[in-house]
């Protein structure tokens, strides 16, 4: 199984549920009743709804009947669906040490054909490098452990390789468009030290070469600019009945929205911001300049 395939299934999910959602709604059936047809509660009608649960094939086979999808192929269709969506990804092998809140992310990162984001503290986790990671990860780590509780090392490493598994889409044979937008402070912020850092921001110059994948930074010296309000990834997919998601990670959770209101205005932040920013090949300047600053230090 390929990671798109895998990534895909997220998509599927997400798909089935809305489908679903559609049809109980056509019919004016509230979820309570819904999760009553299939002995079930109506947070899980609201789960399944948005993509955040596995389907089992008797419960969609029910909710159907529920519907009135009486139509053969209709309902074979989306059957299968719910077959497709319950693959496994490949991120399922490091579900010891990855949030179940990441884990649709990770899923829908892997399937969109766009990706678009502003990062203000840290260089974007699809453009870091094993050493940042690694530094990033252990600290993150060792201020989330309680007391003197000691951070498992082993812990910090398999973090680190999932987040460089997901690195791979950008030499997949269909890689996503990629454009990100590091915030100054991302470039400057030392983590694991200058050579790290240097490595880094090396990395970042050999990155934006690619010719999918779009870096800018904003400098210090504009000021107030559109993404003052803090990080966000916005995806778009292929499926064009699938609407764009925003993500937003917080500290022990995140929130994915894809009302058409919010991600207009996510949309218009992101396209404010490439165009406040200094341009990519300024932006390649701005990182050797900084990395110039590391030398001297």
């Amino acid at each position: 199984m390929t990671a798109g395939e895998s990534s895909g299934s997220v998509v599927r999910r997400i798909l089935l549920g809305s489908q679903l959602r559609r049809l109980r709604e056509s019919r004016g059936i509230t979820r309570e009743a819904a999760g009553y047809s299939i002995r079930a509660s109506e947070s899980k009608i609201s789960r399944m709804e948005l993509g955040r649960v596995s389907f089992k094939a008797r419960d969609v086979e029910d909710l159907l009947t529920l519907y009135g999808v009486t139509d053969d192929a209709e309902r074979g269709a989306l059957l299968s669906l719910a077959k497709e969506a319950n693959v496994a990804g490949w991120w399922h092998s490091y579900s010891d040490v990855l949030p179940s809140w990441f884990q649709t992310y990770v899923g829908l990162e892997g399937a969109a054909s766009v990706i678009r984001g502003y990062e203000a503290q840290f260089v974007h986790g699809l453009l870091q490098t094993s050493a940042y990671a690694h530094a990033v990860v252990e600290r993150g780590m060792r201020k989330a452990a309680t007391g003197a509780a000691p951070v498992d090392q082993d812990d910090i490493d398999r973090r680190v390789a999932l987040r460089l598994e997901r690195q791979k889409l950008l030499v997949a044979e269909r890689a996503p468009q990629v454009r990100l937008i590091l915030d100054e402070a991302a470039l400057r912020r030392v983590q694991g030290g200058p050579e790290v850092m240097r490595g880094q921001l090396e990395h970042l110059i050999e990155l934006s070469e690619l010719p999918h994948l779009t870096v800018q930074v904003m400098p210090f010296s504009h000021g107030w600019h559109s993404g003052e309000s803090g990080t966000f990834t916005l995806l778009t997919f292929p499926e064009s009945d699938l609407q764009d998601v925003v993500f937003l990670e917080q500290l022990t959770s995140a929130l994915y929205l894809d009302k058409r209101e919010d991600v207009a205005q996510y949309t218009k932040a992101m396209t404010d911001l490439q165009e406040e920013c200094p341009s990519p090949k300024e932006s390649r300047k701005l990182i050797e300049r900084v990395i110039k600053d590391f030398d001297r230090a």
